[in-house]
């Protein structure tokens, strides 16, 4: 499946996506402050192609005059989430290239899952969450409507080895129907 919006295409990932993944999942600024370590090579980003971008409903974010990769976003529904979910919710991802920061590219991008996920995927509600220090992402999503719901404090994020406090957001589909 592929979703078109005004400057964006958002695709399922390729293999030969892995030198443009690389490029900017390489920055420890993209990747640390979403819970994940910088890649270490392109044979890295292809492992991760392959291990964990061939997840349904996860797609790489294009910009439309290339259709090369920037950045990703999708929704890990029910069991696939972070969070204990039913089947009828999901938790919404996304991070983004260093160079395209501050466009509106990642609010972009999630509007259309946000989309994809209440209108086709029939959920009923989608959570997204962010560390303190990212401040992006607390944008994105109260761009996209999601509305405060609790804090954790001091959790040890595995994957990187690091401490965060984490901000959990919602948004129902009721609201994204009044809002949209």
């Amino acid at each position: 499946m592929e979703f078109i919006t005004d400057r964006l295409i958002l695709r399922p990932w390729k293999m030969e996506d892995a030198e443009d993944l690389y490029m900017y999942a390489k920055d420890p600024k993209v990747g640390l402050i979403a819970g994940w370590n910088p890649h270490t090579s392109i044979e890295n980003s292809l492992e991760i192609i392959k291990t964990v971008f061939n997840a349904d409903e996860t797609y790489a974010i294009c910009l439309k005059e290339n259709n090369k990769p920037i950045g990703c976003v999708g929704l890990m529904i029910g069991k696939e989430s972070s969070f204990d979910l039913p089947n009828t919710q999901a938790e919404l991802g996304y991070w983004l290239g260093v160079p395209f920061w501050g466009h509106g590219i990642t609010t972009e991008a999630s509007k259309e899952i946000v989309r994809h996920g209440f209108e086709d995927l029939k959920l009923d509600k989608i959570w997204c969450g962010y560390f303190d220090e990212n401040t992006q992402s607390k944008r994105v999503q109260e761009k996209c409507g999601f509305k405060y719901q609790y804090t954790n404090e001091n959790i040890y994020w595995e994957m990187t080895g690091q401490t965060h406090t984490e901000h959990i957001y919602c948004l129902t589909k009721e609201d994204w129907l009044m809002n949209k």
